[in-house]
């Protein structure tokens, strides 16, 4: 079974086809970086702009490359939300238009279930399990007893790690996307200088806070003198990344144990991270748990995880219809 997927959720234009012989054919990527770093963040209005401009071509060059028409797909899998809107809509529109075109099925894809299931195309998925899915807009721990049955376990009360990590990268005028460069830069701080506080990490509950976090950074960088020293950057890098990955091992690992299962995953952007992967694995080898953290290319946003999560979906008898509707905000939900 041959699937398409189209990830348009935020700022990176992504297609992918999934072969159930071969695995991952084929994964492109359009980057906005470029785009959008001279106003620190997303801005909306250009990134649909942009899929609109990227989109089709990257479709058409990887059908190209695959040697393939249309007509040789088996389904045309899309995420439809959560996301920007407007995003959303230029890739659902366009995968609405392949699927009647072609006449194969459609399957609409929740941007976090995609995340989910990056992880099983790097390695076969060990479940039950907690995964923690941590990016830029999204901090929570669900629990997956088989592919389709998905519970919420917790989340963030306020802010996402990712954004703890990109405006933190923000403050110190570090270039956007600002995560990777503090993953970076820690290697060279000092984990003494900067004892950033770590919110909720007493309360029994599977909750996260990050608010707290960014404005005690903000504070620590205002008292800096200017301008910043290469080692001041590294050592409050340092402090950032210890105080998140601390308080996500920790929820991790205890929601694990609440529900007894002998795996744990992360996905989403952050699970990039390597202090974070690195943390994890350690922990989950103390527990003896199995865990296999995602190929980074699977951790940020991309259309091989929707395709396959789309061969999920048809291989257990769902599709959507043609009046699939895009969505800014959701909670992952069962299917099975």
């Amino acid at each position: 079974m041959k699937i398409l997927g189209i990830e348009t959720s935020c700022d990176d234009t992504s297609v992918a086809l999934y072969d159930s012989e071969r695995g991952v054919a084929e994964n492109l990527l359009s980057s906005q970086v470029e785009l959008h770093d001279q106003f620190g963040g997303v801005v909306p209005e250009l990134a649909s702009r942009a899929h609109l401009v990227n989109l089709l071509p990257l479709v058409d060059h990887l059908l190209r490359r695959q040697e393939m028409e249309p007509g040789d797909l088996d389904g045309v899998a899309v995420t439809n939300g959560p996301g920007l809107i407007g995003a959303l809509l230029v890739g659902l529109s366009t995968a609405k238009a392949l699927a009647r075109a072609a006449n194969v099925p459609l399957v609409g894809v929740h941007h976090l279930e995609g995340h989910l299931l990056a992880n099983a195309l790097s390695g076969e998925l060990v479940l039950p399990a907690v995964f923690l899915v941590v990016s830029g807009g999204h901090t929570e721990l669900i629990y997956v007893s088989e592919v389709g049955r998905y519970e919420r376990l917790g989340g963030t009360l306020d802010d996402a790690a990712g954004e703890a990590f990109d405006k933190s990268a923000k403050l110190l005028g570090l270039p956007y996307p600002g995560g990777p460069h503090i993953d970076r830069l820690a290697a060279a701080g000092d984990p003494q200088r900067f004892k950033f506080p770590r919110p909720l990490i007493k309360d029994p509950r599977l909750v996260f806070s990050f608010s707290g976090l960014k404005t005690a950074v903000r504070l620590t960088v205002e008292d800096l003198p200017r301008p910043y020293q290469d080692q001041d950057i590294a050592d409050i890098s340092r402090g950032v990344q210890d105080a998140i990955v601390e308080i996500l091992c920790r929820r991790l690992f205890q929601a694990a144990a609440e529900k007894r299962v002998p795996a744990v995953y992360i996905a989403g952007g952050v699970a990039a991270n390597g202090a974070l992967r690195e943390a994890v694995a350690n922990q989950a080898r103390r527990r003896s748990l199995h865990f296999s953290p995602p190929e980074r290319v699977y951790c940020t946003d991309n259309a091989a995880m929707i395709a396959y999560a789309g061969w999920e979906h048809l291989r257990a008898g769902c599709r959507a219809d043609l009046d699939l509707d895009s969505f800014a905000r959701a909670p992952l939900t069962s299917w099975r």
